[in-house]
């Protein structure tokens, strides 16, 4: 279902991958919309238990989108580095596939949203979360990305660059 990569010399293994997805806060989520077009949103995100969590408003051109189909993909530019020299740009980025939906379980939303803070301020305390996500808990959606396939890819000369070393 999944095609492998075409420049497999260039695919990150799974632990460089996930350590993308851990130290990151945002990505863009690609939907297939209702309009026939595909909806692409910058958004910031959880990585938690092998799966992807989003925080969104109840109504929109995401939600509507979500609703028309359950499957989606999710990309993060871990590096982006221009060299001139070499009229090339380094980079490093992770492309996830699989299915998104609306965290309907109240528990598991909150558990959700306390993930996303969490990695956000992880200073915050157990107490100051839950202060600051009771008040907008039924105001608020979180949607679960379930990871079907993963892959990371870096610039060949950065590669090769890095196996020098």
């Amino acid at each position: 279902m999944f095609k492998p990569m075409r420049r497999n010399q260039q695919q990150l293994q799974d632990q460089e991958v996930y350590s993308i997805l851990e130290r990151n806060t945002h990505g863009v989520l690609a939907l297939q919309s209702d309009t026939g077009y595909p909806y692409a949103i910058p958004l910031n995100y959880v990585l938690h238990n092998n799966k992807l969590y989003f925080h969104v408003a109840k109504v929109g051109h995401k939600m509507d989108a979500l609703h028309y189909c359950d499957r989606a993909s999710f990309c993060v530019v871990d590096q982006d580095e221009i060299v001139l020299e070499e009229l090339t740009t380094y980079y490093k980025s992770v492309i996830a596939f699989g299915k998104v939906s609306v965290i309907e379980d109240p528990k598991q939303k909150y558990q959700a949203i306390d993930c996303l803070i969490a990695h956000f301020d992880p200073n915050l305390s157990a107490k100051e979360r839950q202060d600051a996500i009771l008040p907008g808990l039924d105001r608020v959606e979180m949607i679960q990305f379930e990871i079907e396939h993963i892959t990371g890819k870096q610039a060949k000369n950065l590669a090769l660059k890095q196996s020098s070393l």
